[in-house]
């Protein structure tokens, strides 16, 4: 009933001992060849593009398009750290952003009320896609599949077809809107849930278990793991997370409508699936998945400022995601090769 597998590649300190320099480089370099592609990156439009690229504009524009997209990539990590996929991460937000607004414009709620009530949906939806895939026995990428397309539909059916909009609260707007030191706060956003989520995986019980159960979750089983109520807990924490992103996005976009969330989809798992590529290569981690969003959002900048067309967007996130997962296949089959 595993969906993905988690098994980390990163070398041990045993392993780098009484190597040369130079087969310790080629032993890091999966590790780190992401995080050096960033750089990378970044200094090559930087000089091609002096005068746009490297600008304080420039920076704010990516973390304001792409701090959803993080969220979201950090949503889509924590189940995928016990070896399930969560898709309603990029179903979800269509239904959460429009409620953010409808519940606000129709029932007359005040704006924290909203908030509350959005993010207890998302908590909601992601106990019912735990109890499908850990009680019913479905498959994670069949489950969410489902509960997504049933969420996109009644968003659908929430909305008519038609944009939801009215006046709204300045304090709903600065959800978005404001800046501190210079930076959209929704930048902090991330690093606040990048921290939270990097301390728990890493030096909590919750983290290794999760990695448990992500590498074999029979054994993790017989260990004494809950597995049940870790597994239910992670899709859980990815629930309350998209709810977050909807209501940030519609704090955003100021509008409802059923015809935005999904293509936030494949870039979400696209930053999640990178993250299994680097830093600790073969698991899923919150430092991988943000030098994934990154790549990804320095790429399309530096793209469109050179003059991409409007479909190479959606072409970079594809080829990169195809390029992640054959990377990330390839490097397990070869540890588990060398193990044996």
């Amino acid at each position: 009933m595993q969906s993905l597998q988690s098994d980390a590649l990163e070398p041990t300190a045993a392993e780098l001992r009484g190597l040369s320099l130079s087969q310790k480089v080629t032993r890091l370099a999966p590790v780190y060849g992401l995080v050096i592609l960033t750089i990378a990156l970044i200094i090559t439009f930087s000089l091609m593009m002096p005068d746009t690229f490297p600008t304080l504009l420039n920076f704010r524009s990516i973390v304001a398009d792409k701090s959803i997209i993080a969220i979201l990539s950090l949503a889509a990590m924590i189940p995928m750290a016990a070896g399930r996929i969560d898709l309603t991460v990029g179903y979800g937000i269509v239904l959460w952003h429009i409620l953010a607004i409808s519940l606000q414009t129709m029932l007359g709620l005040p704006w924290p009320v909203v908030v509350l009530v959005v993010l207890a949906l998302g908590a909601i939806t992601g106990l019912i896609n735990g109890l499908l895939v850990e009680v019913a026995k479905i498959d994670a990428f069949i489950a969410t599949l489902g509960t997504g397309t049933v969420l996109y539909a009644l968003a659908l059916a929430h909305t008519g077809g038609r944009q939801i909009m009215g006046a709204l609260p300045e304090g709903f707007y600065a959800i978005n809107s404001t800046f501190l030191f210079g930076v959209p706060i929704t930048g902090f956003y991330v690093v606040i849930i990048t921290l939270i989520l990097w301390l728990v995986l890493e030096y909590t019980p919750v983290g290794r278990y999760l990695y448990a159960i992500g590498a074999n979750a029979r054994a993790a089983t017989l260990n004494g793991i809950p597995t049940r109520k870790f597994v239910m807990g992670a899709f859980l924490s990815s629930g309350v997370l998209t709810a977050l992103a909807g209501v940030i996005l519609a704090s955003k976009l100021r509008i409802g409508q059923a015809s935005v969330g999904l293509e936030y989809l494949l870039p979400a798992l696209v930053g999640a699936f990178l993250g299994s590529t680097t830093i600790r290569p073969g698991r899923v981690n919150v430092w991988g998945t943000i030098t994934g969003v990154t790549i990804l959002a320095v790429g399309i900048s530096g793209i469109q400022q050179i003059g991409g067309s409007f479909w190479v967007e959606p072409m970079f996130n594809g080829v990169t995601l195809l390029v992640a997962i054959g990377f990330a296949g390839y490097a397990q089959r070869r540890k588990g090769a060398a193990r044996k």
